[in-house]
């Protein structure tokens, strides 16, 4: 899961002007919010990073709730100076862009009544993973400069380490505390990167740096003495500051009570209804998605009875067939290097086959290249089963598909095909490599996003890809479904545990009784939902609506409904709240 220091974006098609638009004051509007995403770069150089770019490369982006505060503070100044232009002189496309940015300040406020609400320190991330994460896949090493920086980083290792113990203090004194199960992932992370770093001359950040070394011109003596600065800073900084956080780690525990959902912190009932409307862009109240999740798990199992006729299962019992793809040998890859190179070859296969037919329901591809990876052994038992980052702006870095190949039950065959749809083409890659791409418009429009959208999208490609001609087989197809069935059982289950006070055990029955997931798997993603409340519900919800808006258009357009065109307004306008995703469609 992606973290967005600039909120959502819009890009209209063929920039339509009002009658007394005038092109001088929109280039000088456009103008002002890239000079203004330049400078929000400046102070955020991971997410430059993220981007391809090198701004404050040596520098970790400031994680105080100070920063946060300044942020909100530029962000009202630029507004403004936004509200300084007259209005009848944008176009439209200028003009929902200013609505964009009121709305996007708006939301920062909202986020600002909760603060110190969000875990910011668990197994899903943080700190204590995604820095060496950061430094091994995003920091890209071109000169003798880059490679200095780098040193620069691993010194000033120990700043956002201390920051993050700074601003769970603060959590803890306004009563947030996350669940008691998180505690013990952190640590044996935590543990896990202390014993590693303790072999200067062996670990994960000085194979790394050595490798980006090698590619470095300069003499042996020049880069001996590069290497031992980085030692030495790995020594007197980086291994330092993951024994401060063990330390301050065994005593923030000692303040954990109980798993429990956000219901159970203070004001945590408003807590949740933000969280659901700030990861869905919709007013739905708990019940609502509660009721939706109920429904759409019902008519999913009913198109899974309809495939265990057809593959002839021995009997009715929906169950019995959970059970059966959970534990058959044939679904599941091997738990050795051969079933790891068939897992990540399979992926790459799919994901080829896709991009080919491509072309038959999309005008446009990304640039961007994708590349199937495997995740790093140091973030792999904490790391989810998948997931996609972004490629550099620069097409140095590709788009990657994440596949963790720690537990290889958590991946089994018959859902690889969906998967891939989802991560990959035309999900995840094509969605963000392509907003990336986009020209002509304002940068901080091609970069940022809302869960509803760009979730929304890659559970809806991996329909889009039974109606390509995929999922051939039908155990395949049922992959497909036993991943949106997961996807609306997270409805349930989300509302549950942060509204209806539900124990981490009635999740999990839940999930096993009505989804075919691995049980391991299932475990794992009932502790996101307990970490992120609400970001989880946002998967359907957008699914629902781009289906919904597909019909729409389907129905107002007729004959002359094109689901290419309907494609380009879906993903040239950028990760959009799914109401301008809805006016976008409908007045298109």
């Amino acid at each position: 899961m992606k973290h967005f220091f600039w909120f959502s974006v819009v890009f209209i098609l063929g920039c339509q002007t009002t009658p007394k638009s005038d092109p001088e004051t929109n280039k000088k509007f456009n103008e002002f919010l890239d000079k203004k995403f330049d400078e929000m770069l400046q102070r955020n150089p991971e997410f430059a990073a993220s981007l391809g770019l090198k701004y404050n490369y040596g520098q970790w982006t400031d994680r105080s709730i100070e920063h946060s505060r300044r942020e909100l503070k530029i962000k009202k100044d630029v507004l403004d100076t936004l509200l300084q232009f007259d209005k009848s002189k944008l176009d439209d496309q200028s003009l929902l862009s200013l609505r964009l940015y009121e709305e996007d300040i708006k939301n920062a406020e909202e986020a600002r009544k909760w603060e110190g609400y969000f875990y910011e320190l668990n197994q899903m991330g943080g700190v204590v993973t995604d820095m060496p994460a950061f430094l091994v896949n995003v920091h890209v090493v071109d000169s003798l400069v880059d490679i200095e920086n780098y040193i620069q980083r691993l010194r000033n290792f120990k700043y956002p380490m201390e920051q993050t113990i700074e601003n769970l203090k603060y959590s803890q004194s306004i009563g947030v505390v996350p669940p008691a199960f998180t505690f013990s992932y952190v640590k044996e992370s935590i543990e896990s990167m202390i014993a590693g770093l303790s072999n200067a001359d062996k670990n994960d950040l000085i194979d790394d740096f050595s490798a980006k070394l090698a590619k470095i011109n300069a003499s042996d003596a020049k880069k001996d003495g590069l290497r031992e600065a980085a030692k030495h800073a790995i020594k007197e900084s980086v291994l330092p500051s993951y024994q401060s956080m063990a330390q301050f780690w065994d005593e923030y525990a000692l303040q954990a009570k109980a798993s429990h959902g956000v219901w159970s912190l203070p004001k945590g009932q408003d807590f949740y209804k933000y969280c659901l409307k700030y990861n869905t862009t919709l007013n739905m109240t708990p019940d609502e998605v509660y009721k939706l999740g109920l429904e759409e798990v019902s008519r999913i199992q009913n198109e899974m009875k309809v495939i265990m006729k057809q593959v002839k299962f021995k009997n009715d019992s929906l169950q019995d067939f959970f059970q059966f793809v959970r534990t058959d040998k044939q679904f599941q890859y091997s738990p050795d290097q051969t079933g790891r190179k068939a897992l990540l070859e399979d992926a790459t296969r799919y994901f080829e086959e896709t991009n080919k037919k491509i072309p038959e329901i999309f005008n446009i591809k990304p640039k961007a290249p994708c590349i199937v990876m495997a995740v790093e052994s140091f973030r792999e038992k904490s790391a989810a089963s998948a997931f996609y980052e972004n490629p550099s702006l620069d097409g140095k870095r590709p788009g990657r598909y994440y596949i963790n190949l720690y537990n290889m039950g958590d991946n089994p065959k018959y859902q690889l095909e969906a998967l891939t749809a989802h991560e990959a083409i035309p999900g995840h890659h094509m969605q963000i490599a392509i907003a990336q791409e986009l020209s002509n418009i304002p940068d901080f429009r091609k970069h940022g996003g809302n869960t509803a959208y760009i979730e929304g999208w890659a559970l809806y490609s991996e329909k889009l890809n039974k109606e390509m001609g995929f999922y051939q087989d039908p155990y395949s197809d049922f992959g497909r479904l036993s991943m949106e069935i997961f996807r609306a059982a997270r409805l349930v289950v989300d509302v549950g545990i942060h509204y209806k006070q539900w124990t981490k055990e009635q999740a999990i029955a839940y999930f096993i009784k009505n989804t075919a997931n691995a049980e391991g798997d299932i475990y794992k993603e009932i502790e996101r939902y307990f970490l992120w409340p609400g970001q989880a519900t946002g998967y359907k919800i957008g699914m629902n609506k781009i289906l919904e808006l597909r019909e729409k258009s389907k129905m107002k357009l007729g004959k002359k409904f094109d689901i290419r065109r309907f494609h380009d307004i879906v993903l040239m306008n950028g990760s959009v709240p799914l109401n301008v995703l809805e006016e976008l469609i409908l007045n298109s």
